[in-house]
């Protein structure tokens, strides 16, 4: 079996479970992993996007000046063509002039291609290149000649430069993500040790050690929660002394019970039946007065069966098991009212309260009996009054015991034994027991048991 504390705090014993850092860990990674998706899918978006323009705008942009420049000057194309393949804006672009009878020259710039460390990776090229159509313009140049101008697109270098972008953007991305796993590590760290703390704490009070307490935490949340469990531990002391000390009185309250019936049987029975035995032994000798010894026998054994019930009912009830609980209701009150005829008793039980268990009845009327006690002892009051029923909507049975005493200020009420046992009894039945009480104006106790 596993221990209590296991049973209750699963998540810290079972090995399968995660702890706080390596969930917060966890969630950061798929974050920036989502983060990285994301970005990369604009990354390539924007790359492939700019690429696609570039290419366009040099297009246009070299197809206006070579048209410009075939109108304002008169040299020959092949003596400033080269010129303009060199430039910046047209590096990605392959130039050629087709003449009228054919002949194709070509004009290419004279950067070295770029090796295969230099070029990025074929995925991102594929996934960022596009298809550029072939520019073909007409183009008359100064003295009237028409040739045709071709125009290919070779973005490898925008292509290169987008990757070394996105490479940028990537580092960024991973070093946020290290930086946040660094900050997160740290600042979880103190919150943890409290949270280790707290947990350590828990286990020392499974052992019932209600003396340990919890430091003050600088982190709010902590903190009350330092309290309250500091709180609850005090609570627990508190309970724990008491149910000592109602097991100390009730121990107590058997043996002085013991006691009381070991001294009637030695004082009642033990004489009542040596007299007995006396008078049954004078009654074998000759000219004794049978008829006077016999009726004195006959007084002392209906003496003896009159302690033996009085003895019988402190024990036990029998009229409990014979004819139920409000039957012996109304015999406690009876009796009650005889010995303490100052005090009016009134009971209002309803029918129902029969059909209870053995174990609730046997404990209500125990409850009873130890109101009708205190109301003697204490209250100094005339009259009380007792009400037991049941109610059917929320299915409890309510008992309530009510005087006109002299009561008392709750708040600085002396929480006796008497008032203990009758809380224990309503717990045991699941119950609850409150009670309501003001100075000069009695007391009202009242038990709320489900069913």
């Amino acid at each position: 079996m596993k221990p209590e504390f296991q049973r209750f705090w699963p998540s810290i014993y079972n090995p399968d479970s995660m702890s706080l850092r390596y969930q917060i860990n966890i969630r950061i990674l798929l974050s920036s992993l989502c983060i990285l998706l994301l970005g990369g899918s604009i990354a390539v978006w924007q790359a492939r996007s700019s690429v696609n323009k570039e290419v366009e705008s040099s297009i246009n942009l070299a197809a206006q000046l070579i048209s410009l420049a075939f109108f304002q000057t008169s040299h020959p194309p092949i003596d400033w063509l080269p010129q303009l393949s060199v430039l910046k804006e047209t590096r990605h672009l392959s130039i050629q002039l087709k003449e009228p009878d054919g002949q194709i020259i070509h004009f290419s710039s004279k950067k070295p291609p770029l090796t295969t460390d230099e070029q990025p990776p074929q995925w991102f090229i594929h996934l960022v290149e596009s298809e550029h159509p072939k520019s073909e313009r007409t183009i008359i140049a100064a003295n009237g000649q028409q040739l045709s101008l071709i125009i290919l697109a070779n973005p490898l270098d925008e292509i290169t430069e987008a990757w070394q972008e996105s490479l940028a953007f990537f580092n960024s991305v991973l070093l946020l993500m290290l930086f946040t796993f660094l900050t997160v590590n740290l600042v979880f760290n103190k919150a943890l040790k409290s949270i280790a703390t707290i947990v350590n704490a828990l286990k020392t009070i499974e052992t019932e050690d209600y003396q340990y307490r919890l430091p003050d935490f600088s982190i709010q949340e902590y903190d009350r929660i330092a309290k309250a469990i500091n709180h609850l531990t005090d609570k627990l002391k508190a309970s724990q002394q008491e149910n000592r000390a109602l097991t100390q009185h009730s121990l107590a309250i058997q043996e002085d019970e013991r006691q009381k019936l070991s001294q009637e049987l030695h004082d009642e029975l033990s004489q009542s039946l040596t007299a007995i035995k006396v008078m049954a032994v004078t009654c074998t000798r000759p000219k004794v007065d049978v008829t006077k010894t016999t009726h004195t026998i006959i007084e002392v054994c209906d003496h003896l069966i009159t302690i033996v019930r009085s003895m019988m009912h402190q024990l036990h009830p029998l009229i409990l098991t014979e004819l139920g609980l409000k039957a012996t209701m109304e015999d406690l009150v009876y009796h009650w009212s005889l010995r303490n005829p100052q005090l009016k008793l009134m009971l209002n039980c309803a029918d129902e309260v029969d059909e209870l268990e053995q174990k609730m009845a046997i404990q209500l009327f125990r409850v009873v009996q130890e109101c009708l006690t205190n109301i003697v002892r204490h209250a100094q009051a005339t009259q009380a009054h007792i009400t037991m029923a049941i109610n059917p909507e929320t299915n409890t049975l309510q008992l309530q015991i009510t005087d006109d005493g002299q009561g008392c200020d709750t708040t600085l009420m002396n929480h006796g034994f008497g008032l203990l046992s009758m809380k224990e009894r309503v717990k045991s039945l699941g119950g609850q027991l409150t009670y309501q009480s003001t100075p000069q104006q009695g007391m009202s106790i009242i038990a709320s048991i489900p069913l």
